[in-house]
């Protein structure tokens, strides 16, 4: 559903995006319901929790920090930041290893990304391509017409 300009919720300053918040909804813990950007967009594809050396960080919230971090890494390349951040979306092979320790998943988040909080969606699947990843993210950055 399209929302009119006036629905558009403003994000804290350093975003580079503004965030859809739907007049009477519930607001979003931890990612926002849509976000509107304008610029140069970039795609990750679908990153796992392994470091340099295609090793696997141990247990959910580890890969998931790794995950971050590689994806902050890629964003670099195109001089984008976890602020550039408009969409990720999270495949994971079980929902309960995900929503096990949301605490310590949050503050990994935060460790790498800060406070910003893009449209996300996270779907369970049954493996990943690579066996011993609990979790794959794909990412889409905007970096603004001005950068």
């Amino acid at each position: 559903m399209n929302q009119p300009v006036d629905d558009v919720v403003e994000a804290p300053q350093s975003l580079t995006h503004r965030v859809l918040q739907p007049e009477g909804w519930p607001v979003p813990k931890g990612y926002a319901n849509g976000v509107i950007a304008q610029g140069q967009m970039i795609f990750t594809g679908g990153l796992v929790g392994w470091d340099r050396d295609g090793r696997f960080a141990d247990g959910f919230v580890a890969q998931a920090r790794q995950t971050f971090l590689n994806i902050r890494d890629v964003l670099a390349v195109a001089g984008a930041g976890p602020e550039h951040l408009v969409r990720l979306t999270w495949y994971v092979t079980s929902i309960d290893d995900y929503m096990a320790d949301q605490k310590g998943l949050g503050s990994a988040y935060r460790e790498v990304f800060g406070r910003s909080f893009p449209a996300m969606a996270t779907v369970q699947v049954v493996r990943l391509v690579e066996a011993d990843a609990l979790l794959e993210i794909e990412a889409t950055a905007v970096l603004p017409a001005s950068a």
